[in-house]
């Protein structure tokens, strides 16, 4: 039974000052007049900076324009998916911007896929062309050579694509020792990035004229069920998505901007639906200069880059935050500018707001949110002067209700299962009518899967997940994929993981094994693993035993193992 949930929004008396309850996603047509609008208001401004290089909005009109031209060129028409493959680079926002100008839709890939995850992801989208950075050439090589889906064109991107301006020994130096650690690769009839530009600013574009039920976005998700599919986001999704974090935030994020262009940090990768929305397409509305950190690992380098800027919005997960307050030089940084501090993916641990909140006088403001909801759910008040352990309220134009077992609401207090209902929430899973309709209740709800608790005020907290999925460093990594790989071993009879507190980043994977073969080893099983699965699926632990824990029907029990762990 999935019933009418009767609201009564009392979330809406916690808004802070300045907050409207609702936002107009027909505000733009489409994004392509966010895009037109801001590339010609905002065309001297730097949209966005990366290793020392600028990119302004005039600049990024003009290379997106010609890499659309040279994409409908190539017959990508209306709907075709595109797939875009590499870190945050400044090719990133051109190709993301050309595709949809040319009226094709985005697939976002993360660029350390294995071949695996990146055959299934190309296949199961019907991708025909990718824009891949070259030092992840070697992946899609090997994913073609295996009869890949329905690829034609291949973009090869390089680090310096975009360095043009950049003189020098020392960048000359740098780009070098990049193009050393470019794993060897054959990739017979790529187009280089520059090529592809060059090319199309010589051919016309044809104007599209997308509607707001097109699909702009398919972005991969393991969804409730732990198999990766796409999260299909409409236009009017993340337009509306990207109205309400602006209506949220920019009544704070407004007091910065008197002294011109907002800074944005840029780290977590713009394949991330974090990212993509509250940098891109919030930056976009805002004018706003996008500091692009293709490598946040590299936190020296990371402290040194923001050493450079006078920051004003900063999104990141935990571990981020946790890594820059313990890199030297961070605390001498200048902070006079920042003005929300974002944190989202995975929960915020007090001692870390606490912590940062005292070197840069900004406490840490948890928001919730998902791929199928463009992301963003709830987020924490701007002016909240302190860590409040919670998720905060439902933006403007949004429901959140807290469900029981059987689909009924729950009153404040009792923990049942978070359900989002607003513009946001996702058309549906791609060419998965079965899973979308298991995912949404009768009244237009997405069930989450997490399990939270709703206090009088409207303020949400997390306290479970409903289901088993493992969050690493703000990733989501689902059992069922990861047991999947490694059933898949000659040597290993039967298999289960689960997640496990780590200190640096939230939880760890750590898989139980049944040997077949009792030679086996840990490391072999580790290498095979690291050839199949991203690193953060990777198992940190492996444990074999003799047997593991079972239901009376034969279902291996995770409870079991993580009680034990």
């Amino acid at each position: 039974m999935h019933p009418e949930v009767d609201q009564d929004l009392r979330w809406l008396k916690s808004y802070p000052e300045g907050v409207p309850a609702t936002i107009d996603p027909e505000q733009y047509r489409s994004l392509l007049q966010l895009f037109d609008e801001s590339f010609a208001r905002f065309a001297a401004r730097n949209a966005y900076v990366c290793m020392g290089s600028a990119l302004t909005y005039a600049e990024l009109d003009g290379h997106s324009r010609s890499l659309a031209a040279w994409l409908q060129q190539r017959g990508l028409g209306q709907g075709a998916r595109v797939a875009v493959m590499m870190p945050n680079l400044l090719q990133y926002p051109i190709a993301v911007a050309a595709i949809l100008r040319a009226g094709c839709t985005v697939v976002n890939v993360n660029p350390l896929y294995t071949p695996r995850e990146l055959a299934h992801q190309l296949k199961d989208s019907g991708a025909e062309a990718i824009i891949i950075l070259e030092n992840f050439a070697g992946t899609l090589e090997q994913v073609l050579a295996d009869g890949a889906p329905d690829i034609k064109h291949v973009v090869l991107a390089t680090m310096g694509d975009m360095l043009g301006t950049l003189k020098g020994a020392l960048v000359n130096l740098v780009l070098r020792r990049v193009k050393k650690m470019v794993p060897a690769y054959r990739l017979p009839g790529a187009v280089p990035f520059r090529q592809a530009l060059q090319q199309g600013a010589a051919l016309p574009l044809r104007p599209v004229q997308p509607q707001h039920g097109d699909v702009a976005f398919l972005q991969y998700t393991g969804g409730t069920t732990g198999v990766s599919k796409g999260a299909t986001l409409t236009h009017r999704n993340v337009i509306a998505n990207m109205l309400q974090n602006d209506a949220w935030a920019g009544p704070a994020l407004r007091q910065a901007q008197a002294g011109g262009a907002l800074v944005t940090v840029c780290a977590l990768p713009l394949y991330h639906i974090l990212a993509l929305n509250a940098c891109m397409l919030m930056g976009a509305r805002w004018g706003a200069t996008n500091l692009l950190i293709p490598n946040p690992r590299d936190m020296a380098g990371f402290v040194k880059e923001l050493s450079r800027y006078r920051v004003n919005f900063f999104p990141g997960v935990n571990t981020l935050f946790n890594g820059l307050l313990n890199q030297p030089g961070f605390s001498k940084l200048d902070f006079s500018g920042l003005r929300i501090t974002l944190g989202g993916g995975m929960a915020v641990q007090k001692a870390v707001s606490d912590r940062w909140r005292g070197i840069t006088g900004v406490p840490i403001l948890e928001g919730y949110g998902l791929s199928e909801t463009s992301p963003t759910a709830t987020l924490c008040p701007p002016g909240q002067g302190e860590f409040s352990g919670t998720i905060g309220l439902p933006v403007p134009s949004t429901e959140v209700a807290i469900l029981d077992d059987h689909g009924q609401p729950l009153p404040p207090g009792q923990a049942g299962e978070i359900a989002i209902r607003g513009p946001q929430v996702m058309a549906g899973y791609w060419n998965r009518p079965d899973e979308t309709a298991q995912a949404m209740t009768a009244s237009g709800y997405f069930k989450s899967g997490d399990v939270g608790v709703m206090d009088e005020r409207g303020y949400v907290k997390i306290v479970d997940r409903k289901k088993d999925m493992i969050l690493v460093s703000g990733f989501n990594v689902y059992p069922n994929e990861v047991e999947g790989v490694v059933a898949a071993h000659p040597d290993v009879l039967e298999c289960a993981c689960i997640g496990v507190p780590d200190s640096g980043s939230g939880e760890a994977v750590k898989l139980f094994v049944v040997r077949r073969n009792a030679a086996l080893t840990q490391a072999q099983l580790m290498d095979y693993c690291k050839a199949q699965l991203t690193a953060y699926k990777k198992p940190k632990y492996i444990e074999f035993r003799d047997a593991l824990p079972k239901s009376n029907v034969g279902k291996i029990l995770r409870r079991e193992l993580r009680e034990a762990a």
